[in-house]
Formats: structure tokens, sequence, C-alpha cells
């Protein structure tokens, strides 16, 4: 596996002129620092990504922690506007917001 370059402070630099970035020196030292330590990572994983290795999203296997869709008791339609204040063909009445229609 080949080694990436060095991350120079002069790429660093440059990136920030591209992107319009006003940055001081010592932030392109502390950047160009720590873009070589991801760098560092990132070739750290790919020794170990190797085709027999599967790709994950978790370290852990994740399952479905929802419940069962079942049907089961609930409010009659009378019972569920009881208290509102206002009701109207078995609907909650709320007042016009988005102009009348």
């Amino acid at each position: 596996m080949e080694v990436m370059p060095e991350i120079t402070t002069e790429q660093v630099a440059h990136l920030a002129e591209l992107a319009r970035i006003a940055l001081t020196q010592d932030e392109i030292d502390h950047l160009a620092t720590e873009l070589q330590q991801i760098v560092g990572a990132v070739e750290a994983v790919n020794k170990v990504a190797t085709p027999d290795v599967p790709a994950t999203s978790h370290p852990i296997p994740l399952t479905n922690v929802f419940r069962a869709d079942v049907v089961q008791p609930s409010l009659t339609a009378a019972e569920a506007l009881s208290d509102a204040p206002d009701a109207q063909d078995n609907m909650f009445r709320v007042p016009t917001i988005l102009g009348a229609e």
C-alpha cells in the first residue's frame, strides 16, 4: 500500500484561498497537523478493510425495537370529540389559518 505524502501548510493555505477562508498562520499550521492525522487514520482503516471484512455502519448488530403493529381498542369518535371546544361532522373544528377555502 502506498504511503500518502505529507500535507503541507502550503497546501492548506492554497485550499483556504480557493475556499475563500481567511486563516492565520497558526490556524494553517494546526489544520495541516490535524489533516495529516485524519489521513493517517484513514490509512489505518484501509489496511484492515480487506475484501473478506464486511462493511458495517455500526460496531454491533442493530435490531428492530418497535412493537408489533396490532389493532387495539381505542376511543370512539364521540369519546374523542367529547371535550373538544367545537366539533362538526365527527371532526374537530378549528379556526381557519391559511385563508378561506
